[in-house]
């Protein structure tokens, strides 16, 4: 291994050593000293390679990364600008307008909202969606059901005088609760009422309304000592009067919504007329109605054109 080294050594010379002076010749122990030497050399320039490059020094930086700097810079500064003006509008608006309220925070509205929620429960108007009947639905039918009680809520927390909601038959093991949780951001955090008991044993039976349009009674008033309860069932999922038999069976009184007082049929392409509503929808109708007292205002809102009706009377 030695006489290698050796032979080596007196055959080429390292280009790095050429044009020093001083430096023994690699053999032995000198050789090592050296290769080391040369090791420290490599990790110096390497080094000196990852430094960051001195302010101005163009020729060092591709062309390509000049130009991502400079958008990057533009973009920065357009931000700055907007974040600028938007604060000066906002002041030249509070000194124009001052007594309007400046805009809220959204922890502020969210605390506005709970406590909205949380007075309801105590004197609010009261509905409850019963999810007894499940079992008549498929996966698909299960998935649109929790989509509308999730606008249901939604609708809700919008409303300036919001309903206290309970949601009766779920159970935490079964499939609705399931897709609820899936579909459902902070499902389990709603502030509503969740339960496994059946609505006809939650409240006094004299107390229910049940919601169907299969009733004989039209809807007259939302009143607050009734409880008013929507069948959790989605359109074509199950046989027609189900809901009303249902309430029968236990003898609670039932109302449909006063569609017919209201509105009059519309012509359309496919000849379609429907009175059934998502449980979503129904649930706009009567907030609206609680809050304005106005019924073709409400079905305004509810009632969809693609159901086939229009307001007998249209109201702006």
């Amino acid at each position: 291994m030695a006489w290698m080294l050796e032979g080596s050594a007196q055959g080429t010379e390292s280009p790095v050593l050429q044009g020093q002076e001083g430096i023994p010749e690699e053999s032995g122990e000198d050789g090592l000293f050296e290769s080391f030497r040369l090791l420290q050399i490599d990790v110096e320039c390497e080094c000196r390679e990852r430094e960051p490059l001195p302010t101005g020094s163009e020729t060092w930086c591709s062309k390509n990364v000049q130009r991502k700097q400079r958008h990057w810079e533009k973009i920065v500064a357009a931000k700055k600008s907007k974040r600028k003006q938007e604060k000066e509008r906002r002041k030249t608006s509070r000194a124009e307008n001052p007594g309007i309220c400046p805009q809220h925070s959204k922890r502020f509205l969210r605390a506005l909202t709970k406590e909205k929620l949380l007075e309801a429960k105590h004197s609010g108007p009261r509905l409850c969606v019963d999810l007894s009947m499940t079992h008549h639905m498929s996966k698909k039918e299960l998935s649109r059901l929790a989509g509308q009680i999730r606008r249901l809520y939604g609708s809700n927390k919008k409303a300036d005088r919001p309903f206290w909601i309970c949601l009766a038959g779920l159970t935490t093991d079964g499939p609705l609760y399931e897709e609820c949780v899936r579909m459902n951001d902070g499902f389990s955090s709603y502030l509503l009422d969740m339960t496994e008991e059946d609505c006809f044993s939650l409240f006094p039976l004299e107390t229910l309304v049940y919601l169907t349009p299969d009733s004989e009674h039209a809807l007259e008033d939302v009143d607050l000592n009734k409880v008013y309860i929507l069948g959790g069932l989605v359109d074509e999922s199950v046989q027609k009067k189900v809901t009303f038999q249902k309430a029968r069976e236990h003898s609670v009184m039932t109302a449909r919504l006063p569609i017919q007082e209201y509105m009059v049929r519309h012509q359309n392409e496919k000849n379609y007329h429907s009175e059934i509503l998502a449980i979503n929808q129904v649930f706009d109708i009567l907030a609206t109605y609680f809050e304005t007292h106005s019924w073709p205002e409400a079905l305004k809102k509810g009632v969809s054109s693609g159901k086939g009706y229009v307001l007998r009377n249209p109201v702006g």
